[in-house]
């Protein structure tokens, strides 16, 4: 039987023949009482204190359980969001190599125009400077032409006044008379009124028709032909 604090101070034994002496046992009761009672107390404080830590405990799980689920999704995130970061790295990457073909293929190309380019102006201007230095050249081949041409008209009274004086100087030649056959003739191989020999003027420098734009001074547009 399970006694309280309360039903020990109410215990009243029996009376017997040569039993315990009343007093005294009543005196052990109470004492035993006493200490039953602070023993009841203090395991009540504790099954108190078991209670408020077993509700602790229950929250430490409870905050355990969460951080755990909580360091799980983040490892989760952190492994999903390195995985992303490095898929984006790769585009990224491979992005960055595409445009820097691409770009150097441009490069290239524009360097090939360039250059191609630049040996389109440069022979356009090789062959100015030949058209130049062909002009330059052709002048004076001209002007030795003009001069070809104008001389046998210039000196041909000169001839003719020679001649002339020559026929009235020799002995039965008279003045004023008619020249003889062979004075009438040029004698072959010379030009008509006293020229360059024909032999020596189809020796005459080439000359070339005049381009259309090109500056040739005073022989410019005019056509020469040799027969």
């Amino acid at each position: 039987m399970r006694y309280t604090p309360v039903e020990l101070r109410h215990v009243r034994p029996g009376r017997a023949l040569l039993g315990y002496k009343r007093p005294e046992v009543d005196r052990v009761l109470e004492d035993v009482a006493e200490s039953f009672e602070d023993v009841w107390r203090e395991r009540g404080e504790l099954t108190d204190k078991l209670e408020d830590v077993e509700k602790q405990l229950d929250g430490v799980q409870q905050r355990e359980t969460l951080l755990a689920s909580t360091l799980i999704s983040a490892e989760r995130a952190a492994a999903e969001a390195k995985d992303l970061a490095k898929r984006e790295a790769e585009v990224i990457i491979a992005e960055a190599h595409q445009e820097a073909r691409s770009i150097m293929r441009t490069a290239m190309t524009e360097r090939e125009r360039l250059f191609a380019e630049s040996r389109r102006v440069e022979t356009l201007l090789r062959a100015a400077l030949g058209m130049v230095e062909e002009t330059r050249g052709e002048r004076p081949a001209a002007t030795d032409l003009a001069d070809a041409l104008a001389s046998p008209l210039l000196e041909w009274p000169k001839r003719e006044d020679t001649r002339e004086f020559q026929r009235v100087s020799e002995p039965g030649s008279q003045p004023g008379g008619d020249a003889s056959a062979e004075g009438e003739q040029a004698a072959p191989g010379e030009a008509p009124f006293g020229g360059a020999p024909l032999g020596e003027a189809a020796q005459l420098p080439p000359v070339t028709e005049a381009r259309p734009g090109e500056d040739d001074g005073p022989w410019a547009g005019r056509d020469f032909a040799w027969g």
